[in-house]
């Protein structure tokens, strides 16, 4: 038998919504699956799995997903719908009911999950520090008739452990390589379900037949998407296809092809030198501990092998440069933007959380007179005279990713070409989200803002718009970068946004 001591998650990752008792009486542990979705390497399952061995109780899955959300897509849609799939598969095999709702219209889950924790000795949840679903959590958690824990299953080290926001990478760096060490011995179990739960026979035939689960079939691949209410213009991704499957054999082929040419080709866009999964990362289909054990183990790497703490890219690790260059993308500036977001709830997606130099010089120089100017649409449907500029939106509406280095330009370039900062950062934004699958993410969020001087510095000689933020043009773009294939593949010929 289990022992429920096996699947004990460190204490900085647990924390409690409400004050309600845990029900010992009750029917079963109830698993709100919201953000981490994902049967592997999830300190949120984990924990609902110790509870249904704690209490002797059936455990059930129900990940939901609404049809209320701003930018919601069939992109995004059936980005997580294909996860959800994934997950029913996984799951068949295992002693867990597993439940994956699709909300038909706006509102109509909404008293679902109550009716669900009725019955619930507890609920337990994913902790996400971004978009609406801190909200979601807050706006439900006194309502809800049983106790609700929200577990941090996000990146390496805890939301919890830093005491301070940190505002450069080298900082969060250094303070990353003195704790980093000790979350990576206590990682969270691959497979967390244990082979025998008690077994529920079934959910409430009342439930099922109001709120009847997803039929995948009719969604994936028949009429059902249509007919929810979302965004019908932006298109599923004809490149990213979602769930756990999917991100792993994207990191299998990365590992095995990639990795030792990472830091040669990642910022050329001719080249696949990227391991693209921040899609997955963000809806929680692969788990960052996951991606950074394969990263070490591929270079068959021992806590012995650990240098010293030097807040530098290189020398930590001591590994190749292309190893530590993707752990430093992982575990500084991935993590970095979740200490933002989940210590600066009520601003970080705001112009005034900006470092006082960089509000100082973008105001000074809101005034000036921009070289071109664009509206939303216009930028929308790549009809600015940069060619590379228009490649660079061109990918991220007909994929949903775009290139690391092109979004930085692309980044740029809007800053440059619209009225004020803050308009600009509305337009970043209003695109990153809506087309992008890594979009509505603090990672995403530290992008955009790292292009008007997040996480950055002053930079010289002053310059007309930019101030002293960071610039970035095409033509050094160009001189620097592999772009034929590029150009050609996101080009104007034969292509069409809309």
């Amino acid at each position: 038998m289990a022992s429920s001591k096996q699947f004990a998650i460190p204490s900085l990752r647990l924390s409690t919504a409400n004050d309600h008792p845990i029900h010992p009486d009750r029917d079963y542990v109830l698993y709100w699956m919201v953000a981490h979705r994902r049967t592997r390497s999830n300190f949120s399952l984990q924990h609902a799995v110790g509870r249904a061995v704690e209490l002797g109780k059936p455990l059930v899955i129900f990940e939901p997903l609404r049809a209320r959300y701003r930018w919601a897509s069939d992109r995004t849609h059936r980005f997580v719908i294909e996860g959800m799939r994934e997950n029913s598969k996984t799951l068949e095999a295992k002693p867990v009911t597993y439940y994956p709702y699709v909300e038909p219209e706006p509102g109509a889950a909404t008293p679902l999950l109550c009716q669900l924790a009725q019955q619930a000795c507890v609920v337990i949840t994913d902790e996400y520090p971004c978009f609406f679903l801190p909200n979601m959590v807050k706006a439900i958690q006194r309502k809800l008739p049983a106790r609700l824990e929200l577990v941090d299953s996000n990146g390496v080290i805890p939301l919890r452990k830093a005491d301070r926001t940190f505002t450069v990478a080298h900082s969060y760096r250094r303070w990353m390589q003195k704790n980093v060490l000790d979350e990576l011995v206590a990682p969270p179990l691959v497979d967390p379900i244990p082979k025998s739960l008690p077994r529920l026979s079934s959910l409430p035939k009342s439930i099922l037949k109001r709120w009847p689960a997803a039929d995948f079939k009719s969604l994936l691949d028949g009429t059902g998407m249509s007919q929810i209410p979302i965004d019908h213009s932006v298109l599923p991704s004809p490149v990213v296809v979602g769930g756990e499957t999917e991100a792993q054999k994207r990191l299998d082929r990365f590992v095995a092809k990639q990795l030792d040419n990472y830091n040669r080709d990642r910022n050329h866009p001719d080249e696949v030198g990227t391991t693209v999964l921040s899609p997955h990362l963000h809806f929680g289909h692969v788990s960052a501990f996951e991606l950074t054990q394969r990263i070490l183990d591929a270079n068959d790497w021992t806590p012995d092998k650990l240098g010293k703490v030097n807040g530098k890219v290189n020398g930590f690790w001591n590994l190749n440069e292309s190893s530590e260059a993707l752990l430093d993308q992982v575990l500084t500036w991935r993590e970095i933007g979740f200490n933002m977001s989940h210590r600066n709830p009520r601003d970080y997606d705001r112009f005034d959380s900006l470092p006082d130099w960089a509000l100082k010089t973008l105001r000074q120089h809101t005034k000036d007179k921009r070289p071109h100017l664009y509206t939303l649409e216009q930028f929308e449907r790549a009809e600015t005279h940069d060619e590379l500029w228009n490649a660079a939106q061109r990918q991220i509406v007909q994929t949903g990713v775009m290139h690391n280095y092109m979004r930085m330009l692309w980044g740029k370039k809007i800053l440059h070409w619209t009225p004020s900062p803050q308009v600009a950062l509305e337009i970043m934004v209003h695109l990153n989200n809506k087309y992008g699958l890594d979009g509505r993410d603090p990672n995403s969020y530290s992008g955009i803002f790292w292009v008007l001087g997040r996480y950055d510095r002053a930079w010289g000689p002053m310059r007309d718009v930019f101030g002293s933020i960071r610039y970035m043009t095409s033509d050094s773009t160009r001189k620097k970068l592999h772009l034929k294939k590029y150009l050609q593949q996101y080009g104007p010929t034969g292509s069409s946004l809309f």
